[in-house]
């Protein structure tokens, strides 16, 4: 195989929407604090919806953008850190709903980089001939890890999904998924955590903002290079929507005048694993981006993980 490009994106999110007025009334906080400190004025919550089935809502949407059907699928794959059931997998959940046929099926963990590790994940699958259509879905319900009395946590997280449905380039055709750059840090890897058998998220703000404003810049850098197209080429930059104040940091130094910069932040919070294709899907929908214009993906988060590529906008 010559490589993989995607055929379209979906997203889905709970209806119901939590504001920062809303937070007020729980913690002591209130709409102007939570605006200055993160950039977020309301997120989504889900009450009922289990991770499988936003993933699954994300899948069917992104399939019927694509044009395929559950019979054209051959592996599923999910990034997501916040499925309450250890067994089964998301992905596995998600091919039942949906009727896929004997997919190869596997979730992944890396918090925020998820997505772009998944695609990563999927795109050497699709190299290697072990698949042909693939899903690659981000879904979580943080809602379900959320302490709602610690008003440094409660303000930032919120729920849904985002898929992409990648499949084979042709042979005479160029990729249209760049090589990725992944890596993590170790050393730092309690800067996120969700720990123990009933746990509540929790974080070293300050230290990820620092990491995140003064490290990711250059790696993101190097996904272009990987994939041989200049910064200013980019169409578009669709990062992890960790912290409004990260994104603009980030942005700011990579150099990149004509790209979009995505900030679904505002409107849906911290999804962790969903936020990336979250976020693409919209700007898709919205028709923000051109199709084949060339899209800077970048996760990163708990672990502490990161990892990005260039992909061509379907």
């Amino acid at each position: 195989m010559t490589g993989s490009r995607i055929l379209a994106f979906g997203h889905y999110q709970p209806s119901r929407v939590l504001t920062n007025d809303d937070l007020a009334q729980i913690v002591d906080t209130n709409d102007e604090w939570i605006r200055d400190r993160v950039g977020i004025a309301t997120r989504r919550i889900a009450d009922s919806e289990t991770v499988a089935d936003m993933a699954g809502f994300a899948a069917e949407k992104a399939l019927a953008n694509a044009g395929l059907t559950p019979a054209d699928i051959d592996l599923v794959v999910v990034a997501t850190c916040s499925s309450v059931d250890r067994s089964p997998n998301v992905a596995c959940r998600v091919a039942a709903k949906l009727g896929i046929n004997a997919p190869g099926a596997y979730d992944l963990n890396t918090a925020c980089s998820g997505f772009s590790y998944a695609l990563g994940t999927v795109d050497h699958a699709i190299r290697a001939g072990a698949a042909r259509n693939a899903l690659v879905i981000g879904a979580e319900k943080l809602s379900d890890f959320t302490d709602w009395t610690d008003r440094s946590t409660c303000i930032i997280f919120g729920d849904g999904a985002g898929a992409a449905v990648v499949t084979a380039a042709a042979e005479d055709e160029a990729p249209g998924v760049g090589p990725v750059i992944w890596g993590s840090v170790p050393e730092k890897s309690d800067a996120v955590r969700i720990e123990g058998w009933r746990p509540y998220i929790a974080q070293e703000g300050q230290q990820v903002f620092r990491w995140a404003t003064t490290a990711l810049a250059p790696l993101a850098l190097q996904a272009c290079e990987r994939a041989g197209v200049a910064p200013e080429d980019i169409a578009a930059f669709v990062p992890h929507q960790a912290n409004a104040r990260i994104i603009d940091g980030i942005a700011k130094r990579l150099g990149m005048p004509q790209a979009v910069v995505a900030k679904d932040i505002v409107e849906s919070g911290n999804t962790s694993a969903a936020s990336v294709p979250l976020a693409l899907s919209k700007l898709i929908e919205r028709r923000e981006v051109p199709s084949g214009a060339p899209v800077l993906l970048f996760g990163f988060g708990g672990g502490l993980t990161y990892a990005g590529q260039v992909v061509r906008c379907p």
